[in-house]
């Protein structure tokens, strides 16, 4: 029996610790190191971190020159007694809190804040009904008649304020309206010269009419992207357990849109509560004051009497309660995006 033998080639300890000093190279790694992190350094991770915020800084700035000096101007104003005679003779008279106790001790001053927290509640609820309705109405409509509707839609948002709201006092017009023309030739004869702007109730009426109509399409459309996402086997799942359509929408449509409907109505409240151009333009706040609402009030009382002082007290008022207003809707926001 043959027995080969082989050859062992042995390392040296100097070859051994070439070795390990080059594995040690390599790996970046030597005897009670620790490893060395990865990637860029650390200069360049700052800089990274704060180019969002550099990008931000032009807005941010144009916000404070834009917005936020107004507001202070207006709540330093707040506080002074500034008539004509003062503007005129350039004179600052501070007084203090008196503008804002003389409002929240006047009952004219509750009396408009009632009216426009009531006035915001109709319109916010009807443009979210009209806007939903029309949105689901996008959804299930052919490529044709939905491009038709989204034009109009597009029409109707895109008008400015000030043309829609001239537009209206045509259709409304007491004599040449074609409101009246067409109410008479339905047999309402005693409407073919009705001054809608006579009392308060319709006078409210054609504004809240001009608000909702201007609204309801910025809902709509965000109601129909939004039911875009929604899987169409949700839907036919909820038919297959023959739920009708009441169903579906409150136990499909509803519960997976309802952040949409929490961001929106947030931002129509904010959006209604302080409209002006519409209440104002329509009928100056009018007949008699009955219409009026805080931000026109907050106008009338410091451009219209020269009150600047007074005005500028009740826009920081108005201000202020929006905020409490809206803190609610904004706490559910937060709560619903936790949820998710």
């Amino acid at each position: 029996m043959a027995v080969h033998s082989e050859r062992v080639q042995t390392q040296s300890p100097e070859s051994g610790k070439a070795a390990v000093a080059i594995t040690e190279e390599i790996t970046g790694r030597g005897a009670g190191s620790a490893p060395k992190k990865s990637g860029r350094p650390a200069k360049a991770l700052d800089k990274a971190a704060l180019t969002p915020y550099l990008l931000l800084l032009p807005a941010i700035a144009a916000t404070l020159v834009l917005l936020g000096w107004p507001l202070l101007k207006t709540v330093v104003v707040s506080f002074q007694n500034l008539n004509r005679r003062q503007l005129i003779q350039h004179l600052t008279e501070w007084n203090g809190f008196e503008n804002y106790t003389d409002q929240l001790t006047n009952s004219e001053f509750w009396s408009i804040t009632g009216r426009t927290v009531i006035f915001t509640v109709v319109n916010v609820v009807l443009i979210m009904v009209c806007g939903t309705l029309v949105g689901l109405l996008l959804d299930r409509l052919g490529k044709k008649m939905r491009l038709a509707l989204s034009i109009a839609l597009i029409l109707a948002w895109a008008m400015p304020v000030v043309a829609a709201t001239t537009v209206y006092q045509w259709l409304f017009d007491q004599d040449f309206g074609v409101v009246n023309w067409f109410l008479d030739k339905l047999g309402w004869h005693s409407m073919a010269h009705f001054n809608w702007t006579s009392g308060q109730y319709s006078t409210f009426f054609v504004i809240i009419l001009l608000i909702v109509w201007q609204s309801v399409p910025f809902v709509a459309f965000n109601m129909y992207a939004g039911l875009t996402t929604i899987p169409k086997e949700l839907y036919e799942a909820a038919r297959m357990d023959g739920a009708a359509a009441f169903k579906i929408f409150g136990s499909v449509t509803f519960p997976i849109m309802k952040p949409f409907f929490l961001a929106t109505t947030f931002l129509e409240v904010i959006w209604v509560f302080k409209a002006f151009t519409q209440v104002y333009l329509i009928n100056k706040g009018g007949p008699d004051g009955l219409t009026r609402t805080l931000p026109v009030h907050a106008f009338l009382e410091g451009f219209g009497s020269q009150r600047f002082g007074v005005g500028s007290a009740i826009a920081v008022l108005t201000i202020l309660m929006l905020g409490a207003l809206m803190a609610y809707y904004f706490r559910i926001i937060l709560k619903q995006e936790d949820e998710l």
